[in-house]
């Protein structure tokens, strides 16, 4: 990381300083562990201890931040720490090396394929027949393109990515390693035998542009039509979106969610970590699912919190977590209870 000081990180972000202008720092740090020269953030009020004790030179802080007693480290206060610090992550991973343009000796091209300028493509990957690469895409090593692919422009595809034939990822995607985009969806007629029948899957993953994927993430080709990704759309590691889903703008999932067969889902939503929902069914626009939760019915009205299995309004699931934890309780009441009415009966 390029060292800066105190002031010059404070004119970038636009925020002011409480502390010495001129301390460097080259390097970022947890608040919690802190070390000279290292900036830190603190956004979540329950590591406000922390910013008394670290070591860290300069702390990102909200402009509402007041200590309650001295801090060692320099403070720049700027309206969202944690925005501010994306901000700074994105400067520095601006200025890190990448791949030099070029294709390697060891990768294969079809003579089919279209490669835009100032692309990237590593040792080992494949490219297949009737590819199209806009212009600075990075094709790192052991990448498969499969037949009449398209991947747009400045769109990054890391190690082990996995395209089948015929679709198509847009500009500004990062995809990481292990992602597998256009597997056949999970389509099978069953016999009156009890076997099962496979159902050609004939269309195929359509990604629109500013989509991030994580490691090891599936996504479906759709059985006609396309599974449809729109833009902005941010996919942890290890989720799995079935064929013919539609996923809304912006909309975000979390680690290990699952989303079944030609459920549309809507623009702005999140789902936390491990979140289940059903197919066929459809997700209104800013609906918010807890983790865990599994959806077997359509959300109709938007900007709902959901929680639970089945899901229910949030508020009325903590209420619902609250009588559930007092069940022992209100059965040995029960109990008592009807022992008395008995006795009553036979008195």
């Amino acid at each position: 990381m390029i060292e800066f000081s105190a002031q010059q990180i404070a004119d970038f972000l636009k925020g002011s300083i409480i502390g010495d202008p001129e301390v460097k720092v080259n390097n970022l740090s947890k608040i919690e562990n802190g070390k000279p020269g290292t900036l830190t953030f603190l956004s979540n009020p329950k590591y406000t201890p922390y910013i008394y004790e670290t070591n860290a030179s300069i702390v990102l802080v909200n402009n509402t931040f007041e200590p309650e007693r001295d801090v060692k480290a320099t403070l720049i206060k700027v309206e969202d720490s944690y925005k501010a610090l994306s901000l700074l992550l994105n400067l520095v991973a601006a200025n890190m090396p990448k791949p030099a343009a070029g294709i390697s000796p060891l990768a294969f091209v079809s003579e089919t394929a279209k490669i835009g300028k100032d692309v990237y493509i590593g040792e080992f990957a494949y490219i297949g027949n009737n590819v199209e690469i806009a212009d600075g895409a990075r094709i790192y090593p052991q990448v498969f393109l499969g037949h009449n692919t398209k991947i747009g422009a400045n769109t990054t595809l890391y190690a082990g990515v996995k395209i089948y034939d015929s679709c198509v990822v847009g500009a500004n995607c990062i995809l990481h390693s292990g992602c597998v985009l256009g597997a056949d969806g999970f389509g099978f007629v069953p016999e009156k035998d009890g076997s099962w029948s496979k159902l050609p899957q004939i269309g195929n993953v359509y990604v629109e542009d500013n989509v991030e994927i994580g490691a090891n993430t599936t996504i479906d080709r759709s059985t006609m039509g396309s599974t449809h990704i729109h833009k902005d759309v941010k996919l942890d590691n290890l989720v799995h979106i079935a064929h013919n889903v539609e996923v809304g703008d912006n909309t975000a999932m979390a680690a290990q969610c699952g989303i079944a067969g030609s459920t549309k889902i809507g623009k702005n939503c999140i789902l936390a970590g491990q979140v289940g929902i059903v197919g066929h069914i459809s997700i209104a626009d800013r609906t918010v699912f807890g983790a865990q939760s599994g959806c077997s019915r359509s959300v109709k009205n938007e900007g709902e919190m959901l929680m639970g299995y089945p899901v229910r309004p949030l508020m009325k699931y903590k209420r619902m977590t609250a009588i559930e934890h007092k069940l022992p309780e209100i059965y040995e009441e029960f109990n008592a209870l009807k022992k008395e009415v008995e006795e009553l009966k036979r008195n």
